[in-house]
């Protein structure tokens, strides 16, 4: 699907998980930021504390992740009960949109349930995450979504990345028309972000742009983790500003 002569400008979304992120991010260009926490765990609910100081400082639009654990979408009633109390304090820090998902053990949306959570984001436009990825077949949820009210959903069409799924984000793309909008993310860099936007006819594209970088800890206790994840104490996870930049560049050929 070549969209070559379309001139709307295509929207990069950077997830980011601090404030020096956030800033790195939107003097790379970044156009809309999603604030998590643990990014390495596919982004959790940040804190009401640092959404508010990036909604203050980043000058974007800051949509907040309201996901109360790492692991599937399938939540009981006190994680459901977290998930709402979160969107309201998202509202109140000063988040421009939610981003969220919730499904059911058999592999569908859960409609009611989300029906309750987009309804409580209101007027804050709401993005389907990629749970989106784990459903069992994505037209007819995105059907579901345009139903529900969602604003956007992101995914990279069921599979690993958004390029080796190209092709079933571009049959969203076709299916969704203008609502939901669909957002291409999973494996976005600058050497691939414009073969997928010509690929799927997406609009908004959405990255990590993750970093390791080391501690600036000289005095160093070896053997004492403090939790499980790749990540060690001595490693810290950051925005590659630069990395967005190129993004940025690739795509600057389809921005208005």
């Amino acid at each position: 699907m070549d969209v070559a002569a379309n001139q709307r400008p295509v929207i990069v979304e950077v997830a980011v998980d601090s404030l020096a992120g956030a800033r790195a991010a939107v003097a790379a260009g970044a156009d809309r930021l999603e604030l998590c926490q643990s990014l390495g765990e596919g982004g959790l609910t940040p804190s009401p504390g640092l959404l508010e100081l990036v909604a203050r400082h980043a000058g974007v639009p800051v949509f907040a992740m309201i996901r109360p654990r790492a692991g599937d979408f399938l939540y009981d009633a006190d994680e459901f009960a977290t998930m709402a109390a979160d969107i309201r304090a998202a509202k109140a820090a000063g988040a421009a949109g939610i981003v969220g998902g919730i499904l059911t053990a058999d592999g569908h949306l859960d409609r009611d349930r989300l029906r309750e959570l987009i309804e409580l984001a209101a007027p804050l436009p709401f993005t389907c995450h990629r749970a989106f990825d784990l459903c069992v077949e994505p037209l007819a949820t995105l059907a579901t979504l345009r139903e529900l009210g969602a604003a956007r959903v992101l995914t990279s069409g069921q599979r690993r990345d958004a390029l080796t799924g190209a092709a079933t984000i571009a049959r969203c793309v076709q299916a969704a028309g203008d609502r939901p909008i669909v957002m291409a993310g999973a494996g976005i860099r600058d050497h691939n972000a414009a073969a997928i936007v010509t690929a799927t006819g997406v609009r908004e594209v959405h990255l990590g742009a993750a970093r390791v970088l080391p501690s600036a800890m000289r005095f160093r206790r070896d053997g004492v983790p403090m939790g499980s994840t790749p990540t060690g104490e001595f490693e810290l996870r950051t925005t590659d500003g630069a990395m967005v930049a190129r993004v940025v560049a690739a795509l600057s050929g389809r921005r208005a």
